[in-house]
């Protein structure tokens, strides 16, 4: 088949591209702005486009289908010429469940946990030397690609991202997907250029339980009233059932868990919300036959998905971490997993306001109280994003208001937040650096390991 991709560099989509290349299509794309690791991928395997922009004239009639990316916009050339063309174009959600028709699909979604969730079962089924085919929002260790397709594998997980599937299909890309096997692990208001109100966000978790047929499973965090109510509803047909969090404990700042023997199994991840994570992952491995033991044997080494609790630099009294926590409710979580992880050091915790809704003066609000459980905290944020975004612009005084503390740092340059984050002191403290952007392409690994350096010296 001959497949042409609207938008191919980005994150999700050249993923796609790439493992539509390796089954043996023919791939080609178009995209006016191409950056890495996209760049360096395609060019690999000979699908990079040979200039930036859009050119109608690539969609022709041995163009077997477009697969269309949220980066395009509803009056893009080529996606004008393929209608005109009667070219049938698929969001790459569509075109993920065009693909799954014959398989069993699990969906893990959530406001916040479903990358970790189900990078977590994508490790056990590795690990345990299961074929199965995936879509992932992040880079695993040990993984080639965010997406893998097959002929032959009889599952595949997908992570259930409840934005857009495209510039023209604005159902949420976890209705597409029709799961067999389902999980909603957190809902917290987001996205909110979207879902403008909490109620029609919630809506698109209550339409992606009911559609899980009656002979399917849907699983769900107990501890997250929004969820129960929603999973438990009458509506909902699928075989329910909840998790919570296992027993564990710290020790010498490593958590374990206990198996069905009460045996320990330490782990390389901490904080409740992952431990959560993990027991939601365990039931959905046990819904497609891994064993308890199987699981407990296989999740002992995985170290987490990239930019979630991601250890940057360590040593006996100073640690960096890097999350993707941007959202108000993901901030809260991650702050307090860190302190309970390491209750006897300062936390030195710095967010980026990046996304839409963090960026919006009304919708701040919603970080009242988020880093209270950091000794410094520090907001970033870039008044050119915000121009870019076309909101209004936000004032100090606003985000005072909005965390609840007065004592909070406010910056928007790259190098004095390195500056002043180099100069706090490095003994017995943990950096916690959060955003779903790169302070304005702050390299946070090197920075990381200059801090380390830094401190070896004190």
């Amino acid at each position: 088949m001959r497949y042409h991709f609207i938008a191919i560099a980005g994150s999700a989509m050249h993923n796609l591209a790439l493992a539509l290349h390796h089954l043996g299509h023919d791939v080609s794309g178009s995209d006016d702005e191409i950056v890495e690791p996209a760049k360096t991928r395609l060019a690999k395997v000979g699908i990079l486009p040979e200039k930036t922009g859009w050119f109608p004239e690539k969609i022709n009639a041995d163009i077997d289908a477009v697969i269309l990316g949220m980066h395009a916009r509803a009056d893009n050339p080529e996606l004008a010429e393929a209608i005109r063309k009667k070219i049938k174009v698929f969001s790459y959600p569509e075109f993920l469940y065009e693909h799954s028709k014959n398989k069993t699909r699990v969906v893990i979604g959530g406001s916040h946990g479903k990358t970790t969730i189900t990078s977590m079962i994508l490790h056990v089924l590795k690990t345990s030397g299961i074929n199965f085919d995936f879509m992932v929002g992040a880079q695993l260790e040990g993984f080639d690609t965010m997406v893998k397709l097959s002929n032959d594998a009889k599952v595949i997980i997908l992570e259930g991202d409840e934005y857009l599937s495209s510039p023209i299909d604005r159902r949420p890309k976890f209705h597409l997907y029709h799961a067999h096997i389902g999980l909603i692990s957190g809902i917290a208001w987001d996205h909110i250029n979207v879902f403008p109100s909490l109620e029609i966000y919630e809506e698109q978790f209550r339409i992606f339980a009911r559609e899980i047929p009656d002979d399917g499973k849907l699983f769900y965090c107990l501890n997250d009233a929004t969820v129960k109510t929603v999973c438990e509803a009458e509506d909902v047909k699928a075989l329910k059932s909840g998790y919570t969090i296992p027993k564990h404990s710290i020790k010498n700042g490593k958590t374990v868990i206990y198996d069905d023997r009460n045996n320990e199994v330490p782990l390389q991840i901490f904080g409740e919300h992952n431990l959560m994570n993990l027991e939601g992952a365990r039931m959905v491995c046990n819904a497609i036959g891994i064993s308890n033991d199987e699981f407990y044997s296989a999740i002992r080494s995985f170290k987490g998905a990239a930019r979630r609790l991601e250890l940057l630099s360590e040593s006996n009294q100073f640690a960096v971490f890097r999350d993707f926590a941007h959202s108000p409710s993901k901030l809260k979580a991650t702050l307090e997993a860190v302190r309970k992880q390491f209750p006897e050091r300062k936390l030195i915790a710095c967010m980026e306001l990046h996304t839409f809704s963090s960026l919006n003066e009304n919708f701040l609000e919603e970080y009242n109280g988020t880093m209270d459980e950091a000794e410094v905290a520090v907001v970033y944020f870039n008044p050119k994003t915000i121009e870019h975004k076309k909101l209004p612009p936000i004032t100090s005084e606003k985000i005072f208001k909005s965390f609840g503390r007065s004592d909070i740092k406010i910056m928007n340059d790259s190098i004095q937040l390195m500056n002043y984050l180099n100069s706090e002191d490095k003994q017995q403290v943990v950096y916690l650096m959060m955003s779903s952007g790169t302070f304005d392409g702050l390299d946070l690994k090197s920075f990381a390991e200059r801090l380390s350096t830094s401190h070896q010296g004190v």
